[in-house]
């Protein structure tokens, strides 16, 4: 929260009365706001106010004219619906017009205007009070006066309690760290007249500014307050709708709608983290009918609510930049406070065309955060322990198994190539490895799964190959070499026979010194290097015991569900 002294420059404390039609967070949009205006209006002002932005004001008119001329001027459009009269004791430092460019005096009102009910005029000056005095002229508030108070308390994050007008220790508490917080003010939690003028001005400043209006959007079926003089509707794209910043620099705004089961909540849990616009970073919290991602990186700070109710999945996004605390509080209290939903409807999926990709990942219009590159790995215990090798997890700042789950490096053993990676959280296997440990016959098919185009399928390929020889070219034990032409994302994948045992795992291709290779030779290491590397470690895997092969459908079905896409994050 900024807090100013302010001292009204003289042709400022001499006003009347001032009509606010805009304010600005910085300088720079204030100004070319105010450039604007004057055109129109050659009488515009801007001065600094309490909230620490910049207000642009049309006057000064006299007291008993401002409310007549700010009517006229709403009606014929030429100024905001939420203009509101202003008074000059609220007034910082004048920003507009520039130094030495003399202000224009605003002609006096058109004697054919209907003047309108105004209303009761705040002096330029009020008199301060005693506290006695003070206490009168509380007494004679009106229960929306109360309201009002209350509410502009908790604006400020001074007040907790429920808006009722009841002025109870927590609302006398909340006046009196107000009081302590401008300084220079006893803090009595008992608001002086001016003292009141002076919160309820600097609360209409920052509302003004940030135009918070309701928004019913009926295709999501979603109401919620959004801070409309800082963003606009952009676009539809299901399950977003999208409201962009209006000046390029400020928040942005998602509204989330869709159909959707317990699987389709848990889906979009899971993908909304892997969006550039989501850091990894910072508080999460989910259970079966609601979550919330709270995201901080050194450039991006997003907020995130969905709720899953009635077959229905509805909720929010704030986008917005760090060092914005004070104003993002602002908003998000006003969207939380102020989210309601239809419980019969959802944004149609289809009302957008979209390519299978976006409508796959639910990521409609929103960068999705990338790995450095990805590889393949297997499930060697029950628990959800992968074996891969060095090559995929050296040098990772972070390492993910099948795009969402977290995984630690518990082991890299760099003469054998392999390294094991534990999940942060246990995982339950479709199938886990059985290691063929008995000599292997020369000449016969294998099989290798992995994810041979990285993460841009959402399942491993299988590619059929033979197996050439039990050892290396030189002969190195520990090694097969196979006869297969694999990519690069099948590194790290098991190696099957015919009957689904796991004969070895695919290892980089590797030039022998200066040698060259041909195309689709391939070595992997050995069952029984595995097991070897394993031991020390503590992990035991399964031997296979079975015989007969395979029907195709059935060996693939193996090989997937025991292979892991792993992930490595800078």
């Amino acid at each position: 929260m900024v807090h100013l002294t302010l001292t009204p420059p003289a042709q400022a404390q001499d006003a009347g009365a001032w009509i606010q039609i805009e304010a600005q967070p910085n300088l720079a949009g204030a100004e070319d706001r105010a450039r604007a205006y004057t055109a129109l209006f050659p009488e515009t002002n801007g001065f600094l106010l309490r909230s620490g932005w910049y207000g642009i004001m049309l006057g000064p008119y006299p007291a008993d004219e401002a409310a007549t001329r700010m009517a006229s001027l709403r009606r014929e459009g030429l100024i905001p619906g939420d203009s509101f009269i202003a008074y000059s004791q609220d007034f910082g430092d004048q920003f507009w017009p520039p130094e030495g460019v003399a202000p224009v005096a605003p002609e006096p009102a058109s004697p054919d205007v209907i003047a309108l009910p105004e209303p009761e005029p705040v002096p330029a000056e009020i008199p301060d009070e005693t506290r006695s005095e003070a206490r009168d002229s509380e007494v004679l508030l009106t229960e929306d006066q109360r309201k009002d108070l209350q509410t502009a308390l908790q604006w400020f994050g001074f007040y907790q309690g429920g808006i009722d007008g009841a002025y109870g220790p927590g609302t006398r508490n909340a006046m009196a760290a107000w009081q302590e917080a401008q300084g220079m003010l006893e803090p009595t939690g008992i608001l002086t007249s001016r003292q009141r003028a002076t919160l309820l001005a600097a609360y209409r400043d920052e509302t003004a500014a940030f135009g918070f209006a309701p928004v019913t959007d009926d295709e999501a079926g979603i109401t919620i307050t959004l801070p409309l003089g800082l963003v606009e509707f952009d676009h539809y794209e299901p399950p977003f709708v999208h409201y962009r910043a209006k000046d390029g620099t400020g928040p942005q705004v998602i509204l989330i709608s869709q159909p959707g089961d317990q699987a389709a909540f848990s889906g979009l849990y899971d993908v909304l983290q892997t969006l550039e616009s989501v850091p990894m970073t910072g508080e999460r919290s989910r259970d079966e009918a609601r979550f919330r991602i709270n995201g901080l990186s050194d450039s991006i700070s997003t907020t995130v609510y969905a709720e899953l109710r009635g077959g229905l999945i509805k909720g929010w996004m704030l986008i917005s930049t760090p060092g914005n605390e004070v104003r993002d509080g602002r908003i998000l209290q006003a969207m939380e406070t102020s989210f309601a939903t239809d419980s019969a409807r959802a944004l149609d999926p289809g009302m957008v065309p979209m390519g299978a990709e976006t409508r796959a990942g639910l990521l409609s219009g929103l960068e999705v955060r990338k790995p450095r590159f990805s590889r393949s790995g297997f499930f060697i215990d029950a628990t959800g322990t992968v074996l891969t090798t060095v090559d995929a997890v050296d040098s990772c700042g972070r390492v993910t198994l099948d795009r969402v789950t977290d995984a630690t490096v518990t082991l890299a053993d760099a003469p054998s190539g392999l390294a094991l990676v534990t999940p942060a959280t246990p995982l339950s296997p479709r199938a886990v490895a059985e290691l063929q440990l008995a000599p292997e016959r020369v000449g016969t098919e294998v099989m290798v799964a992995g994810y041979s185009y990285e993460d841009r399928l959402p399942a491993p390929v299988m590619t059929f190959g033979t197996l050439e020889d039990v050892t290396g070219l030189n002969g190195e034990p520990g090694l097969k070499r196979l006869a297969i032409a694999t990519l690069a994302g099948d590194v790290g994948g098991p190696v099957l026979d015919a009957t689904g045992a796991v004969i070895g795992l695919l290892l980089p291709g590797a030039a022998q010194g200066d040698r060259q290779l041909p195309p689709g030779v391939q070595f992997a290491a050995s069952a029984a290097e595995i097991a070897r590397v394993l031991a020390p470690a503590g992990v035991t895997p399964l031997q296979a015991a079975r015989s007969g092969a395979l029907a195709p459908a059935d060996l693939a079905a193996t090989g997937s569900g025991m292979t892991v896409l792993v992930s490595c994050w800078d």
